[in-house]
């Protein structure tokens, strides 16, 4: 059993799931923002304007994890994003916050032992994979 840091909520235990890698995670991010460079395309042109897909990640993270617990490019990765506390959805106000950080990247790759970002840890929340690995 792995040791228990303690800001780690004692419902999450890392050896009952499976932690997502930085893989698929990646390749998640990779498909969500190109999704959200042909929706901001849509009212903007992201050559002369850099802010529209960042803030149309910001939208689309918050519903999708908030209510769903994946975004599009996570279910086609088969990643999931769950609550540390219960393993259900985080809900819209960690969700954004969540997504909020994850716009920022740099929380998002420094990693801890659990492969828990900032963003993650921030949100209470951990990456697991839909399937083994």
């Amino acid at each position: 059993m792995a040791a228990r840091t303690n800001d780690t909520p004692a419902a999450f235990n890392p050896d009952e799931v499976h932690l997502a890698d930085f893989g698929r995670r990646f390749a998640a991010l990779l498909i969500d923002w190109a999704l959200c460079l042909l929706t901001a395309g849509f009212y903007a042109d992201p050559r002369a304007v850099a802010w529209p897909p960042v803030l149309v990640l910001i939208v689309v993270d918050t519903i999708f994890i908030g209510l769903f617990g994946q975004t599009p490019g996570m279910a086609l990765t088969g990643v999931r994003c769950i609550s540390v506390r219960d393993g259900g959805a985080i809900g819209l106000g960690r969700a954004f916050v969540r997504a909020i950080l994850l716009a920022l990247l740099i929380p998002a790759v420094i990693m801890d032992a659990s492969r828990r970002g900032w963003h993650d840890r921030a949100a209470g929340s951990v990456v697991v994979s839909k399937r083994r690995d």
